[in-house]
């Protein structure tokens, strides 16, 4: 992705759909429209929801990421584990890592997990095999292969996490370097304030996760209470899909939800972008506009289809993108740290939004400047 594109973003795996409470049943694509001269179901949640989503929305973003480090050591190696391939997120962030490392002269190999626990597994197996001098565990909880992370913990082996625990920077159980990865908390809320702020304070939420990841689950749970502040909203549903099933169940979901809800939904959320790609057909089958709702925010990732489909006003409407490259940028920053004797870095990137109005046609999102910060701190 390019170093100083602006864009903005929303994206992970919930579906959260949203209508009118005050509009009659068959209200259809314009209850979003009325409800906006409607009284807001939470005047004091909504105005702060506004205030939270306008500053989020803003596209200037200057470096604010570490500036000073240690010089880069040369010759190092690392494997990426990856979840699964198919996440735009993982695969996105792995590019990354190979990008930055073959900057400092490392070899990173990526291996795919297959998204099933004996997948992943194998593949910590395999990489514990290859003798690196680091392993970044992607996507997945490490409790999946408690026996290889103690492995690679008494070989001294640093790990470093993308969305592998609950919160950003060093675990100790499981032993982490750094969990690179944004505030749950942050994205969470900042996705449910989108709903209320765009539904005026009036909304029907489905949301869809994915159980299996503690971080995941986490996300749902928050955007679930952060909705729950606006009294004008309702939780029509809580899905659980795994993501690696998304392929094979996604357009059931949907064709079960239009059938039950009709045109109620008017919004959804995911916690993964991917949910929307999968959903598209099943609401273009059933003659719903790309442009209309439901309207759809992606509270997580922002890979390149996501903002395509944001900028092509096709199925989703935002997502709330991680900087997939400059995380990867920053991971290898982190094992520099972790091989060097220092700290983390305690780098967080902060939460944005991008929508068709403000992303530029981009197709990511990252901080300007990433990547100029970070050679010079590796001294490249």
């Amino acid at each position: 992705m390019h170093p100083t594109r602006k864009a903005a973003v929303t994206a992970a795996a919930l579906l959260v759909m949203a209508t009118s409470a005050g509009c009659e049943p068959g209200a259809g694509a314009t209850a979003s429209h009325r409800d906006s001269a409607a009284e807001p179901g939470c005047p004091t949640v909504l105005s702060k929801a506004k205030q939270a989503v306008k500053k989020a929305e803003e596209v200037n973003a200057p470096w604010r990421g570490p500036t000073t480090g240690p010089k880069a050591v040369h010759g190092k190696s690392v494997v990426y584990i990856a979840q699964t391939l198919t996440n735009p997120g993982v695969a996105g962030v792995a590019q990354g890592v190979q990008e930055a490392a073959k900057i400092v002269g490392w070899h990173a190999r990526t291996l795919n997990g297959q998204g099933t626990p004996d997948g992943l597994r194998a593949a910590f197996k395999q990489a514990l095999r290859l003798k690196p001098d680091g392993i970044v565990i992607s996507g997945f909880d490490p409790g999946i292969a408690p026996a290889e992370v103690k492995k690679a913990n008494s070989a001294g082996i640093p790990l470093i996490g993308w969305h592998a625990a609950p919160a950003p920077g060093p675990s100790k159980d499981p032993k982490l370097f750094s969990n690179v990865t944004s505030r749950v908390e942050d994205v969470a809320k900042i996705s449910a304030d989108w709903i209320i702020a765009r539904s005026n304070g009036r909304a029907g939420v489905v949301l869809f996760t994915d159980a299996s990841v503690p971080f995941a689950k986490r996300k749902s749970d928050l955007i679930k209470k952060e909705l729950a502040t606006c009294s004008g909203t309702k939780l029509l549903s809580y899905t659980n899909m795994p993501i690696p099933e998304v392929n094979r169940r996604s357009i059931k979901e949907v064709r079960s939800l239009l059938s039950r809800f009709g045109r109620k939904w008017t919004y959804s959320a995911a916690i993964n972008d991917l949910y929307f790609q999968h959903a598209a057909p099943a609401l273009r089958a059933a003659g719903k506009d790309g442009a209309g709702a439901p309207f759809n925010i992606g509270a997580g990732d922002g890979d390149p289809s996501a903002f395509q489909r944001v900028n092509g006003k096709q199925f989703q409407a935002a997502t709330v993108p991680e900087p997939l490259s400059e995380q990867g940028w920053q991971i290898v920053d982190e094992f520099n740290r972790a091989f060097t004797g220092a700290p983390d870095s305690g780098y967080v990137a902060p939460v944005h939004i991008a929508t068709a109005t403000n992303s530029g046609g981009a197709l990511s999102w990252d901080s300007e400047g990433y990547r100029q910060a970070y050679r010079k701190i590796w001294g490249d």
